[in-house]
């Protein structure tokens, strides 16, 4: 199938998907803003460490892995974490599982995560293919990023889809066709094909209970890869996905999205340069209410044994959080507890910081934490609903003394007003790397970092995959 062109150039009105494809396949390292290429390299690192620890502290992927370890077949590319390798369908799909797991993996501006979906399958088809220069794996996340960020950016959301999957399917599938080195007619057609892999209820999302939340990805990744792989093998698809009668944005979002936004500046506004990385391991949407409670605890040099009641001022999404309050005050697995606004801000004020030690079986069951959580009350205010951006949260401490302290969380770190600098990513990444499962050593660590710094210069780019899996074992087949 060829793209629709006129005169010589991609026709206006093709179809959103031939547009992103002819971006995607045509875009040179050279043609990124520096910006753009820092966020793909801060993802890069940022992603590997939250695979690397959620290899080490979250059970859930457990299932994941081990389904994995059974299908068998050859080995393509590594599964972080656990020094093992798996076809590359197959590592993409634990390594999304991987990195979504803790939720603690970069996200836009509007919300939902990128680099969970599009990382795991560029590093498995850049394994699989060999030979993936740095400058064209950047691009092509890049790529993918920017894809992705235009779509979150422009579409009239309900609260009804998971954006994270339904859009990080196509991010993928763009950018591994990229690293790749596809035509842009298979890159759209990767991305029709990614149709079928397209999907994420909000419910499995914001609903209390299970402990499978965390692991969507893995499906969103795999089905990215595969819709590469396909389009690369010669499956062609539809012409209009995206904006057809009975395609993407007519059914997820009853035709509610902004064409001339999604369309402006592409291919020379890279808007993965948006990207941001998390100083907390809990969901986005919890961030302000985690600094406003961080910040008032210090400046009044409160004593969380004085804390009588916290108030948490919620939106229509924050509610979702504290519903039902009961178990939101004693969430019953880690995945719930980083979706749990009450057992965030207690865990927050009881240890003065939240980290990824805190999230494990102990912190869950932490009499301290449990306490403080009954005393968290939220008070609806429609002032915080989630409207484009991520909404702020405001906290009121009632103290022992009658004190009312009240803060709304601005200036969050990991926001656009206080962006994760380079040295806190990578005091992440360490942190990270040491609670992996098959944790690497100090020296690895550092040439990884030292690695990612200098992706475009080299030559084959999974060799900071390689970096990290010394002595790797192959998974038997069944």
């Amino acid at each position: 199938m060829k793209a629709p062109v006129s005169n010589g150039e991609l026709s206006v009105e093709a179809d959103l998907s031939w547009h992103f494809a002819h971006m995607a396949a045509g875009v040179d390292f050279s043609q990124v803003t520096p910006d753009a290429v820092t966020a793909a390299k801060q993802t890069v690192l940022d992603t590997l460490g939250v695979c690397l620890a959620a290899s080490g502290l979250e059970p859930a992927v457990g299932s994941l892995i081990d389904t994995v370890r059974e299908v068998g077949g050859t080995p393509q590319a590594s599964i972080l974490g656990f020094a093992e390798s798996a076809p590359a369908l197959m590592a993409a799909f634990a390594n999304g599982a991987l990195a979504h797991a803790l939720d603690f993996d970069d996200l836009t501006p509007w919300g939902q995560h990128a680099g969970s979906s599009v990382m795991p399958a560029v590093w498995a088809m850049s394994q699989r293919q060999g030979g993936v220069h740095g400058r064209d794996f950047l691009a092509a996340v890049a790529a993918g990023q920017d894809i992705f960020a235009r779509m979150r950016r422009h579409v009239v959301w309900s609260k009804n889809w998971n954006l994270g999957s339904v859009f990080g399917v196509y991010a993928g599938a763009a950018a591994a066709a990229r690293v790749a080195g596809m035509s842009s007619e298979q890159i759209q057609s990767a991305m029709g094909i990614a149709t079928q892999q397209s999907s994420g209820l909000m419910e499995i999302i914001t609903g209390p209970g299970g402990d499978f939340r965390g692991c969507y990805a893995a499906f969103s990744a795999k089905g990215a890869l595969l819709a590469a792989i396909l389009a690369q093998r010669g499956l062609t698809c539809v012409e209009r996905p995206f904006e057809g009668t009975f395609g993407v944005f007519a059914n997820y979002f009853a035709g509610g999205y902004e064409r001339t936004g999604m369309l402006a500046g592409l291919g020379t506004d890279f808007q993965g340069s948006t990207t941001l990385y998390k100083r907390w391991p809990s969901v986005g949407t919890s961030h302000s209410h985690v600094h406003a409670v961080l910040t008032l605890m210090e400046e009044h040099h409160v004593d969380p044994r004085d804390v009588e009641e916290i108030l948490v001022y919620v939106g229509d999404y924050h509610r979702l959080m504290c519903t039902p309050l009961d178990q939101r005050q004693a969430p019953q697995t880690l995945v719930d507890a980083r979706f749990s606004l009450p057992f965030l801000v207690a865990a927050a004020a009881v240890n003065g910081g939240l980290s990824v030690h805190h999230f494990t079986i102990e912190g869950l069951n932490d009499p301290r934490v449990i306490a403080m959580a009954r005393r968290v009350r939220p008070v609806e205010d429609s002032a915080y609903d989630w409207e484009v951006d991520l909404p702020p949260g405001r906290v009121e401490l009632r103290l022992s003394d009658g004190r009312a302290l009240g803060r709304v969380g601005l200036e969050v770190p990991g926001s656009p007003e206080a962006p994760m600098t380079w040295q806190m990513i990578e005091a992440k990444f360490r942190e990270c790397a040491a609670v992996a499962a098959r944790p690497p050593s100090s020296q690895q660590v550092d040439s990884v970092i030292e690695m990612v710094h200098d992706l475009e210069n080299l030559e084959n780019a999974t060799d900071v995959l390689a970096a990290l899996s010394v002595d790797t074992q192959v998974l038997p087949a069944r």
